[in-house]
């Protein structure tokens, strides 16, 4: 029984930091210069703890590595995930572990601005030193947040290549993940928006139309030797490229916008998913634009549950 135990699947590991957003709606035309009424409610965010939460409610039973504070609400972000059948055994509670995303969006649902402030991760690496063979001994993939600390993502990388387990690099810095080109190279995919990519390869992507723009891409990941690369274009899509040069179109999916929080984290799950379990980037693509769209219809930060079938997955259990 111990023996099986210890071999047991713990699905997708997914490392990075739970948020409290706050998020701010207004009644009629936002004024950045003048007091605008509407509404403000708090949910619980962060880009990692979005994507297990999607992950999760595709029914594939993610792990996640994180810290809360020891409060209430750190209770309360752990409860709700459990309930959403994340693993959460690994999620260490500390002084100062939530961090605090401060949004105001316009009547369209686009955001208008943010503040965010990031809470200390550095106790992952203990969780790492105690039981990170066991951990990437038994995952399915990993998904980390490229711009944590540094430290933090060396011990990651080192124990994903020791186990031969593909990383998955979700961007929330551009400006931090550019320190971090050495390890996009090692990474299964890199996942990021039209402003992003052009930060990465000091590029003006905006003047290009739909195939300049993906021919363009696929050319620099050739010459930055990154494995795949995918570039959100907001309604318009995605554009995707291989190292071997292939490179393709996902068109977006038409819905009405509420809000788009969550919804890039949404994209990035779904890709992530189907690349694990044993989707090509375009089909990866298609799973990520449908759990995306499911978000964008909502005021959550979450898509809704699906069963794997619905978008053609099973996991490495099944």
């Amino acid at each position: 029984m111990k023996g099986k135990m210890m071999e047991e699947r713990i699905g997708i590991l997914v490392f990075g930091a739970v948020f409290v957003d706050i998020k701010g709606y207004p009644f009629s035309l936002y004024r950045p210069d003048g007091r605008n009424a509407g509404k403000v409610v708090k949910v619980h965010g962060g880009v990692s703890r979005n994507i297990v939460e999607d992950i999760a409610n595709v029914e594939l039973r993610p792990t996640f590595i994180s810290v809360v504070d020891k409060d209430a609400i750190g209770e309360e972000v752990v409860q709700k995930l459990k309930r959403h059948k994340v693993n959460t055994n690994y999620i260490r509670r500390i002084e100062g572990g939530l961090g605090t995303w401060l949004a105001i969006f316009d009547t369209e649902g686009e955001l208008m601005g943010s503040i965010s402030q990031r809470p200390d991760l550095s106790k992952l690496e203990e969780v790492l030193s105690e039981q990170g063979d066991s951990l990437f001994s038994r995952c399915d993939s990993v998904i980390v947040e490229i711009d944590m600390d540094s430290k933090l993502l060396k011990q990651i990388f080192q124990l994903a290549e020791k186990y031969n387990k593909k990383v998955y690099a979700a961007v929330s810095n551009m400006s931090i993940a550019l320190e971090r080109r050495d390890l996009l190279k090692t990474t299964a995919c890199i996942v990021c928006n039209q402003q992003e990519a052009g930060m990465l390869f000091s590029e003006d992507f905006e003047e290009m139309n739909l195939e300049e723009m993906a021919s363009s891409l696929s050319s620099y990941v050739v010459k930055a030797q990154f494995p795949q690369m995918i570039m959100t274009l907001g309604s318009q899509g995605a554009i995707y490229a291989e190292q071997n040069g292939h490179f393709g179109h996902c068109k977006a999916k038409k819905v009405h916008v509420i809000d788009t929080a969550g919804a890039g984290d949404a994209f990035f799950a779904g890709v992530a998913m189907g690349l694990t379990y044993g989707k090509n980037l375009m089909e990866a693509c298609e799973i990520g634009t449908k759990l995306a769209a499911s978000v964008l219809g909502t005021s959550e930060n979450v898509n809704p549950r699906f069963l794997p079938e619905e978008l053609g997955l099973k996991s490495l259990e099944a």
